[in-house]
């Protein structure tokens, strides 16, 4: 047999470092999503879960967000919870959805966004468990 053809033989199994056994899956491997196939693009552009302010994502007024979502979820007639978690869920989704690409300020106001926003729903505990402090227990003596 030609030495071309057998280049192109079937390999041994009998080889050990070229086993079949241990070829490597490409389905595997994760691929980047090509630009504009981004689902949570998508959704911010065709969802109507709850019609929001236009813009409102961008104000530096963190009540003025909360309030706006708040009011947003409250008209919502598709809404699938309460008018509390539905603003959150979207403000979270924002959050999220900006991910690394958010600035320090711009996260700052988001997240007060959401101090704001459990303080009007009345969901904001107000004692010293809401401001990152441990509760101690009580030792008798």
């Amino acid at each position: 047999m030609p030495a071309h053809k057998k280049a192109h033989s079937r390999r041994s199994s009998s080889h050990p470092k070229r086993s079949t056994s241990r070829r490597r899956s490409t389905t595997s491997r994760k691929k980047k999503p090509s630009r504009g196939r981004r689902w949570s693009a998508r959704v911010t552009r065709t969802s109507h879960a709850m019609d929001t302010q236009q813009g409102i994502f961008k104000s530096k007024d963190p009540d003025k967000i909360a309030h706006s979502l708040l009011n947003s979820a409250k008209r919502s007639k598709t809404r699938k919870t309460t008018p509390y978690q539905s603003a959150m869920s979207l403000l979270n989704f924002y959050e999220n959805r900006g991910g690394k690409n958010l600035s320090k300020g711009r996260k700052h106001v988001l997240d007060e966004a959401k101090t704001s926003l459990r303080r009007i729903a009345g969901r904001d505990k107000g004692g010293a468990a809401s401001r990152g402090h441990s509760r101690r227990r009580a030792h008798s003596r």
